[in-house]
C-alpha cells in the first residue's frame, strides 16, 4: 500500500482509508479454497493460492508444541493441545487433506460443545491467521496509514474477532497519546518520531444494530473503529 502510494505521488493527500478485515463470504462459502469446515474441500486456506504453502502441507511439517501454540495464540482455544496431538496422530496415519477431515477430528477430541459456536471454530481461524501471516500484514498496512493519510483524514477499520480488535485498538490508543508540544511549532517527520508525538484522535467506535445481524448473521461479531489524522 505504501509502495503504491509513493509510485503516485499520494503520500500524505488521501482523505480516508477504510480496511474491512473480515474474510470474503465468497472465500467462506466456495468448498475448494478451504476455509469452510461445514462444507468439505481441499485443506488450503490461502487467500492468494498462488503463493505460500496449504494448510495441510505446513501441517504435516510442525509439531505438537508448534501447533498447539497456533491455535492457543490465533484461535484462542482452549484445547489447543488436545487437538494438536489428535492431528499429528491422525497425519502419521493418513495425511489430512480435506476440510471436513479436519473439523470432524477436532470435533471429536473437543468436550465443549457451544451451541452458537462450531467446535472447529477457533482452529480453523487459527490456522488461516498463521497460513496467510495475517496479523502481520494487518501491521504492516495500519502502520502505512501513518504516512498514508492527510491532515484530517479519517482511518475507519472493520473488525470482526477479539485479536484483530485488540490489534487495531493497542494501535489507535498508541498513536492517539501525544506528548505536549508547544502550538505552531514546526516539526520534521524525523522530529516527530524522536519525540514521540502521536498523530490520531480517535473519534468513535460502532456496533451492528440488531436488523443488520438478522439481515447477516456474519456481522454479529464486526466492531467498525473510527480514528482522525491531527493536524500539527
Amino acid at each position: 500500500m505504501l509502495h503504491y502510494t509513493k509510485e503516485r505521488g499520494l503520500i500524505g493527500k488521501i482523505d480516508g482509508i477504510l480496511f474491512d478485515l473480515g474474510v470474503s463470504s465468497f472465500q467462506l462459502d466456495q468448498a475448494e479454497r478451504g476455509f469452510s469446515f461445514i462444507k468439505d474441500g481441499p485443506l488450503d486456506m490461502r487467500m492468494n493460492p498462488s503463493m505460500g504453502i496449504p494448510a495441510s502441507t505446513w501441517l504435516m511439517k510442525m509439531k505438537v508444541d508448534e501447533i498447539s501454540k497456533i491455535l492457543k495464540c490465533f484461535g484462542e482455544e482452549r484445547f489447543s493441545r488436545r487437538i494438536a496431538h489428535a492431528i499429528i496422530k491422525h497425519n502419521c496415519l493418513k495425511p489430512i487433506t480435506r476440510t471436513k477431515e479436519l473439523a470432524n477430528l477436532i470435533i471429536s477430541v473437543n468436550p465443549h460443545r457451544d451451541q452458537k459456536k462450531h467446535p472447529a471454530t477457533r482452529s480453523f481461524q487459527a490456522i488461516r491467521i498463521h497460513t496467510n501471516n495475517e496479523l502481520e500484514e494487518i501491521k504492516r498496512a495500519l502502520c502505512a496509514t501513518l504516512k498514508i493519510l492527510a491532515p484530517e483524514g479519517r482511518l475507519s477499520i472493520i473488525t470482526f474477532q477479539s485479536l484483530e480488535n485488540r490489534l487495531v485498538k493497542h494501535f489507535m490508543r498508541y498513536h492517539s497519546c501525544s506528548a505536549q508540544v508547544p502550538v505552531k511549532i514546526p516539526l520534521t517527520e524525523k522530529q516527530l518520531h524522536r519525540m514521540d508525538i502521536h498523530i490520531f484522535k480517535v473519534l468513535d467506535k460502532i456496533f451492528p444494530s440488531k436488523i443488520e445481524i438478522i439481515k447477516n448473521i456474519r456481522a454479529r461479531s464486526a466492531m467498525l473503529h473510527i480514528a482522525k489524522k491531527i493536524s500539527l
